[in-house]
């Protein structure tokens, strides 16, 4: 029997009899992950999954200590009180949130936008604390092992890099397989859960009622391709509706509602609101390819709100769109300098220092955005600048990585692997 198919056989008859507690209902399920496995891969897929979705938001750091506070508040009278529970808030318009194993939870900037008030907030985060604490979450990474334990299995000797076994479960950058598409019963269950920890919270439940109210009648709205993808991983509808009704009139009660703090937490957000919006815009345009138009409507969402370091990124893209490398190298410095904790401004910062045959300066910061998200761009980019310097076994690796993606960058580096390869 081949090595592979040995592993392949251990694998899955490891699958077949690895059952776990679920340690808020109290049924066995199927996991391939301990706890402390669950603890130590959330953590891992943290960053890597935030940079994946605009990173964090920094232009109002207060409201990420404000939302993490909720969170808290919640996680402590949850059925796993002891996971390091985490909460932040992401740059991105989509209004969702989700949870990875361990206890690491986001929530979208476009999601808060929509909430008029702290208990609909606790209704979101108490259902996300459920999917981490009744290993929603890692149930889902564990039947994305299973459907892609073939991929797995053939590329670990391959791989040299840690995020290099993130890149195995299918995802481009990141740990986006295992997360989409929570199933019908693990939605009600986090509904359910998540009500029951907002009411220990001291929270009414009637918000948890409106959330879902929100989240249906934007289904029905006339972007029904774009909603479809947005809530892939959280899929509304009526019964989820009448379930929290139901759930909200047994545990019926005088909870907090806390609309002032929460409209105070988020004033920033709805004072910038235009500035966003234009942003959209500008991406709509550019997407259509008239880029003199969204030049001007990124232009007026900087002049509203110049410290959105993902308002300079898209000007530089555009810039650099243009041909216009001085001022897309200024846009993606600004980005950096804005929010050093977000990798597109750093790569797009390496690439122009790299056309204009600056070396140094162009690997100083393609290594600074892949501390933040590895990317095959940035790798190719890195291998073709340790070709430049001699160092042909830095090189290598690089490339190695880079081919691991698909596209014109994964060709490309396979080309430079094969020009390191000797002839036999």
């Amino acid at each position: 029997m081949h090595t592979l198919s040995r592993f392949l056989l251990v694998y899955l008859l490891a699958a077949l009899t690895a059952c776990a507690v679920n340690p808020v209902t109290g049924k066995n399920e199927l996991s391939l992950m301990s706890a402390e496995q669950e603890v130590s891969q959330g953590a891992q897929l943290y960053q890597p999954y935030q940079q994946q979705q605009g990173g964090r938001y920094v232009v109002d750091p207060e409201l990420t200590v404000y939302v993490n506070s909720v969170g808290q508040k919640l996680a402590r009278v949850s059925d796993r009180a002891n996971l390091p529970y985490e909460f932040v808030v992401l740059n991105n318009s989509v209004p969702n949130a989700w949870a990875l194993p361990g206890g690491k939870i986001a929530v979208n900037r476009g999601l808060l936008v929509m909430l008029e008030d702290e208990s609909q907030l606790a209704a979101v985060l108490g259902h996300e604390i459920v999917h981490a604490a009744a290993r929603h979450s890692a149930r889902q990474m564990t039947r994305a092992t299973l459907l892609n334990v073939g991929l797995m299995a053939a590329g670990v000797a391959a791989q040299k890099s840690d995020y290099g076994q993130w890149m195995l479960a299918g995802a481009g950058v990141g740990a986006s397989a295992y997360q989409a598409h929570y199933g019908r019963d693990q939605e009600l269950e986090a509904d359910k859960y998540g009500v029951q920890y907002m009411v220990r919270a001291g929270y009414d439940p009637q918000g948890a009622v409106e959330l879902q109210e929100k989240f249906v009648a934007l289904s029905k709205g006339q972007q029904s391709s774009f909603m479809e993808s947005l809530f892939a991983s959280h899929p509304p509808s009526e019964e989820r509706v009448k379930r929290n009704r139901e759930l909200a009139a047994e545990n019926a009660n005088k909870g907090a509602r806390n609309k002032t703090a929460y409209q105070n937490a988020i004033k920033q957000l709805l004072r910038d609101k235009e500035a966003y919006q234009l942003h959209e815009q500008a991406l709509q345009a550019a997407q259509n390819n008239d880029f003199n138009q969204a030049s001007s409507l990124i232009d007026k969402a900087i002049q509203k709100q110049p410290n959105e370091a993902l308002f300079h990124i898209t000007k530089g893209q555009l810039k650099m769109a243009a041909k216009e490398d001085s001022a897309a190298l200024q846009a993606f410095q600004q980005a950096a300098k804005l929010n050093p904790e977000y990798y597109l401004g750093y790569l797009g910062v390496g690439l122009l220092e790299k056309k204009a045959g600056k070396n140094s300066a162009a690997t100083d910061a393609l290594k600074k955005s892949m501390q933040y998200l590895e990317t095959p761009l940035a790798a190719y980019h890195l291998g073709e600048l340790s070709l430049a310097a001699g160092d042909k076994n830095t090189a290598r690796s690089y490339f190695e990585f880079a081919a691991q993606g698909t596209g014109d960058v994964a060709e490309a580096a396979k080309a430079q692997l094969a020009k390191l390869t000797p002839a036999n």
